[in-house]
């Protein structure tokens, strides 16, 4: 496809030593810069909180879940709605995954083959069946500015065989994928797999790196392997990615996994931590991670940080935070989550401030000096 057929477009505007840099991506409803964390909109919502929330806490680029929005209310009738965007009442740029991870998950109501995967809806049990070409066929119907090639995600400790046969579908489901989408333009990252094997990680990142995608992903990590297992592999394949596309390690959202992938050159997260977290009364700080519900914050007259901008820390004590959570009351996950997105808002911004003053390592070791200090060290912050 031509520049000008594109609605994707990456810029490189900064580097630190190493492979770290920061960026642009250019989509067709803005500018987003990189490295980014993309908030999780499973549903179309972030959950909790109003689109206009989501935007005033700086982030213009969510994630959409394929699998849920197929399964309800349905692909077309978001598109007979006006598309994703709208239908949410959001304006910034939407990235949906293809839904490959969600139905691999499904491993007793599933059935993969060469044409794609059957399985059954864990809403109501019904049939469905997802191809390459029906998951691009979705996204595009949903309206997504960027797209994901449906992968096969095998278990990290499945057999080399298995990992070596998956690596080789997704290969095929990605050739697919870019002939669905074919002339009608729409970002298209393809997924990178192989498990923990590096020779094979390395080999189908050749494969899918000389395929025409917008960006690449690495999928298949942080599903039980071992954060350092993890960090092996990003740190071996993520700096062999093509350096003038997009990088997007899919899925990973703790900080001190951010960091090291950010150091490897990758630019480009997602997760559902910080806002499930926040459901579970767990909330971050610059001193770790504090568990709302505790005794200690019975009378805490002060906010879960100090001289934290969000709309919780700017009013509310952690004693009625606390009050809300034992509560169940709405307005409590509201404000945790306001204060969570927050928080990794504003740790990416510092993350790209660091980078383009070229000392990243020194705020790496800094921030996890203080976020996770030596079991001896620990407090409640």
């Amino acid at each position: 496809m031509s520049d000008a057929g594109r609605t994707l477009r990456f810029e490189i505007v900064a580097r630190a030593a190493g492979p770290a840099r920061c960026g642009v991506l250019h989509t067709r409803r803005g500018a987003v810069e990189t490295p980014v964390f993309m908030p999780v909109g499973t549903a179309g919502a972030v959950k909790t909180l109003h689109p206009d929330e989501v935007r005033a806490l700086g982030y213009s680029l969510v994630l959409g879940n394929t699998y849920h929005l197929m399964l309800r209310p349905g692909a077309e009738l978001v598109a007979a709605l006006g598309g994703l965007h709208r239908f949410m009442g959001w304006d910034g740029a939407i990235l949906t995954d293809s839904g490959g991870y969600q139905v691999f998950s499904l491993q007793k109501i599933r059935r993969i083959h060469e044409d794609g995967v059957e399985f059954r809806s864990h809403i109501d049990g019904g049939a469905h069946f997802l191809s390459p070409e029906r998951a691009v066929e979705i996204q595009r119907l949903l309206g997504a500015d960027i797209m994901m090639a449906l992968d096969e995600c095998p278990p990290h400790d499945a057999d080399a065989a298995y990992h070596a046969a998956s690596c080789q579908r997704t290969t095929r489901w990605a050739t697919r994928c870019l002939s669905a989408r074919g002339q009608h333009g729409g970002a298209l990252f393809g997924i990178v797999q192989g498990g923990l094997d590096l020779p094979l990680r390395r080999a189908h990142l050749d494969e899918l790196a000389a395929m025409p995608f917008d960006g690449l992903a690495l999928g298949g990590l942080s599903v039980g392997e071992g954060p350092e297992r993890m960090a092996e592999v990003v740190a071996d394949v993520a700096p062999r990615m093509p350096p003038e596309r997009p990088r997007y390690l899919m899925g990973v959202g703790e900080p001190r996994d951010i960091l090291m992938a950010v150091s490897a050159g990758i630019d480009m997260f997602d997760c559902v931590l910080p806002t499930r977290n926040a459901r579970n009364g767990s909330l971050f700080t610059r001193r770790g991670r504090i568990q709302i519900r505790n005794s200690v914050h019975a009378r805490a007259d002060r906010p879960i940080e100090e001289g934290c901008a969000c709309p919780a820390c700017r009013r509310f004590s952690r004693a009625y935070l606390r009050h809300l959570y034992l509560s169940n009351e709405i307005l409590g996950h509201r404000l945790n989550t306001l204060h969570n997105l927050h928080f990794f808002a504003e740790f990416m911004r510092d993350v790209r401030r660091a980078i383009r003053e070229d000392r990243l390592a020194a705020f790496a070791a800094e921030f996890l000096s203080e976020f996770e200090p030596p079991v001896s060290d620990r407090r409640e912050a």
